[in-house]
């Protein structure tokens, strides 16, 4: 792929922006400065994996698509026309969005933990299609202590506002007399918040912790985001 085109697919503007880029001489390859467009470098795999460049001294990995995992703080919204608060795309380069990358799934602005984005259309699709069920794991802090009576219809299914039928947790395990770890298939809106409530108790505080058989890393700070490897990706396809 030529260089004007990587830059471009990597989200670094239009074509012309891109040139503007190349022809200042502010993009390096191992180090020398390339100032031809048109130069052609190995984007295909396997050799895409080792394929870097340098923008004003900054150095980027070229990636085809984009899999990125953020430990979501509070006060954000997952949307790009944030209503009330602060965007969860402010925590992220410019590149990122303007390369188009989206929410797999939505979090409420005070919801907490585990978010994905990506511009794969294909993979947020199979992560957010009602019909792939994939399990996520919620920690939920709650307002009253945790009881039998609860836990049990959960597990046995609540009828939600709207719905048709009752909706059942996969698993509801107390951690402890507050805490309640709640395992989803659905994302229905306000969900786990919605079968908390009808269940008796009340949500104060929702964090994800799981999607699938990937957990968000001990070692990611809130508003923090990083790339997904292929490892990743193999473990969010675990149930």
């Amino acid at each position: 792929m030529d260089l004007e085109r990587i830059l471009f697919t990597q989200g670094f503007g239009s074509r012309r922006q891109c040139r503007a880029l190349i022809a200042d001489a502010r993009v390096t390859i191992a180090g020398i400065p390339c100032t031809n467009p048109s130069a052609v470098f190995a984007t295909a795999a396997p050799a895409a994996l080792e394929f870097e460049f340098e923008i004003d001294g900054v150095r980027w990995k070229y990636h085809e698509k984009a899999y990125l995992v953020m430990n979501k703080p509070p006060g954000y919204e997952c949307s790009r026309d944030p209503q009330h608060h602060l965007s969860v795309f402010d925590l992220l380069p410019p590149q990122l969005t303007e390369r188009g990358v989206q929410c797999v799934g939505r979090l409420d602005q005070d919801t907490t933990g585990l978010l994905l984005l990506s511009d794969d259309g294909a993979f947020v699709h199979s992560f957010t299609s009602p019909k792939r069920k994939v399990p996520k794991v919620y920690l939920a802090t709650t307002r009253h202590p945790l009881d039998t009576a609860q836990l049990d219809a959960l597990r046995n299914g609540v009828l939600l506002h709207g719905e048709p039928q009752p909706i059942a947790a996969v698993s509801a395990i107390p951690r402890d007399d507050h805490v309640l770890e709640l395992t989803v298939l659905e994302g229905k809106y306000h969900q786990v918040k919605r079968m908390v409530a009808a269940s008796g108790n009340r949500v104060e505080k929702l964090y994800r912790e799981r999607i699938g058989g990937y957990a968000l890393p001990d070692d990611l700070a809130e508003g923090q985001w990083r790339w997904l490897d292929e490892a990743d990706l193999m473990r969010l396809k675990e149930s």
